[in-house]
Parts: C-alpha cells; sequence; structure tokens
C-alpha cells in the first residue's frame, strides 16, 4: 500500500469521524464475525467498558448489521435491544446513532456513527454512506499486507480510538 492509499484511507476516515461527533466504529470486511479491520473512536472508557463485558454478542447494531443492508437509525433498534446495550451507551455520552451495512463483491462491512445531541437526518446518512462505500473499496484489495502496511493502518486506528 503507497502513501497515496494510506492518505486516501486516512481522509477518508477522518472525514467519517469528523462526522460523527461522539464517536464511531467502522469494520470493514467482515469474515463470518471478525472483519478485517476495525477502526473506532468511541470514548474510551466506553470501548473499555464493551470489551470488558462482551456486549458485542448482545449489541443490536452488530445483529442488524448481520442480517440486513442499508442503514438504521438506533431508535429503531431499541426494541430489539433485550440486553440494553443502547441505554448502556448513553451514560458514556453516546445518546443517537445510525448503522449502515453494505455489502459489495461479496464482502460486507458494518458501521455505525455516533452523536450526543440529536439523532442524524436522513441527509446526513445520504452523505456517511457514500464515504464508508469508498472507505470498503479502497481498503477492499489490501491483501496481503506488508508489515509496514499493517502499522501504518494501526497508527491510524489508534489515533481515531485514542
Amino acid at each position: 500500500m503507497g502513501q497515496i492509499r494510506r492518505a486516501e484511507i486516512g481522509a477518508l476516515l477522518r472525514d467519517l469521524d469528523h462526522r460523527s461527533p461522539a464517536g464511531c466504529a467502522i469494520g470493514l470486511h467482515i469474515r463470518f464475525t471478525t472483519p478485517r479491520y476495525m477502526f473506532q473512536s468511541y470514548p474510551k472508557r466506553w470501548m473499555d467498558h464493551y470489551s470488558a463485558a462482551g456486549l458485542l454478542v448482545n449489541d443490536p447494531t452488530v445483529r442488524w448489521g448481520m442480517s440486513n443492508v442499508g442503514w438504521v437509525r438506533w431508535t429503531d433498534l431499541e426494541k430489539i435491544d433485550d440486553h440494553g446495550v443502547l441505554d448502556l451507551a448513553k451514560g458514556y455520552g453516546i445518546m443517537n446513532g445510525v448503522t449502515i451495512a453494505l455489502v459489495l463483491e461479496s464482502s460486507r462491512s458494518i458501521a455505525s456513527f455516533a452523536r450526543s445531541d440529536r439523532d442524524f437526518e436522513a441527509a446526513e446518512i445520504a452523505e456517511i454512506e457514500p464515504i464508508l462505500v469508498d472507505l470498503h473499496r479502497a481498503t477492499a484489495s489490501l491483501d496481503p499486507l506488508a508489515a509496514e502496511d499493517r502499522l501504518a493502518l494501526k497508527e491510524l486506528s489508534i489515533r481515531l480510538t485514542h
């Protein structure tokens, strides 16, 4: 992966993060239940709690994203949130969100974007979705990654996460 590809991926990640004031989680090219690339910018306290409590298996955004394509506001997922994951997130300032799931060239990606002030408007979601598609496509052909490229992507993830 050259400098240009790294710069393109970095710019797309920064753009998505900027449009998600309370953070985001982007899982790209999910195989079974594991993404090839995972980028997160939620508050560290939330990510630590989410991980320690094993909330992934009960997360309605993940469950929805694994079986659907398109987008859904989190308010529409509350009815399937049997374990209160969305309510727990609110305690960390993650109040409102949207999840986008896509499948292109037989590869699934799921991303969730959050706000603390209000729901995402349809126009905002319409701006986010093509950026996610571009990121999905930009990372689709990165196998196999050289050690330098893996490190560069890890550094991008760390910058977004902390």
